[in-house]
């Protein structure tokens, strides 16, 4: 096993001229071109971020390539003088590594605090798991595999999707379109302020488990909804009583399939028909 790394560590206005087989500089930034240890095979990719956005395109070819961009940050609350003293922007820099092990690639900042841009072309039948916390969306377009995306302070858009998908946010909608569904993979989509919007192509099978808290749920699919009651539970331990009721929606799309989960607080819920307007 031979842990292959890569690594750029830039100052957008202080940039060195060397350039190496796996670096190159681009207009915008550096690149990355990371090599899998078995092209062509099903293969890993990680990209976790504190702060700043991930695209991830799916292409034709055998390598990870990785563009680096420093993100512009919002100073416009910092005052210009202090004290008589002026202000002096610092250079926007940072620190990216990707390691390939064994066909699994994962990327990650050096400094947490530095916001970047990282715009991803991916060759297909890969299995991804994108993450990031402020400053930033997840985009992916155009991608066979399965996707994991999990964000906080921004929204997620999931584009051209052959396969499954699990994503989550915070705080930003969540929209996926499907070109095809892999039947036998559990899904789940969720946000606690946003909208959650789903398109399948008009085929799949599915069974759905759906809740918006403060929110509609709407679908264009012929769903056979469960309107069986749901029973209340009470319970009670040392002096503390209480009740519930499941206020879940359930439904089969087509007749039922992969479990599909679609959660949401404040927001509602679109289940599309693809080719429908």
């Amino acid at each position: 096993m031979k842990m292959k790394m890569v690594k750029i560590a830039a100052l957008l206005l202080l940039v060195t001229s060397a350039v190496t087989t796996t670096t190159a500089q681009t207009k915008s930034g550096e690149q990355l071109n990371v090599p899998l240890s078995n092209p062509g095979k099903p293969y890993t990719l990680k990209v976790h971020l504190v702060q700043g956005a991930i695209k991830v395109t799916g292409y034709d070819g055998d390598q990870v390539v990785i563009n680096v961009s420093a993100r512009d940050s919002d100073n416009s609350d910092q005052p210009e003088k202090v004290n008589g003293m002026k202000r002096i922007s610092s250079s926007k820099g940072y620190d990216v590594t990707a390691r390939e092990l064994d066909n699994t690639v994962t990327v990650e900042t050096g400094n947490p605090a530095k916001s970047v841009n990282l715009d991803l072309k991916v060759p297909q039948n890969v299995n991804l798991k994108v993450g990031t916390v402020n400053d930033g969306e997840i985009i992916v377009d155009n991608v066979n595999g399965s996707v994991e995306a999990n964000n906080v302070n921004d929204k997620i858009e999931l584009n051209g999707i052959s396969g499954s998908v699990v994503a989550n946010t915070v705080n930003g909608d969540v929209t996926v379109t499907f070109n095809s569904v892999d039947p036998k993979a559990p899904m789940a989509f969720s946000t606690l302020n946003g909208d959650i919007n789903v398109t399948f192509p008009p085929s799949t099978k599915a069974n759905l488990k759906m809740k918006s808290d403060n929110g509609d749920i709407y679908s264009d699919f012929d769903i056979d909804i469960d309107k069986t009651p749901s029973k209340a539970v009470t319970t009670s331990e040392k002096g503390l009583y209480k009740i519930t009721k499941d206020d879940w929606v359930y439904g089969k799309m087509n007749g039922g399939g992969t479990e599909m989960l679609l959660k949401n607080m404040q927001g509602d819920i679109y289940v599309k028909k693809a080719g429908n307007k």
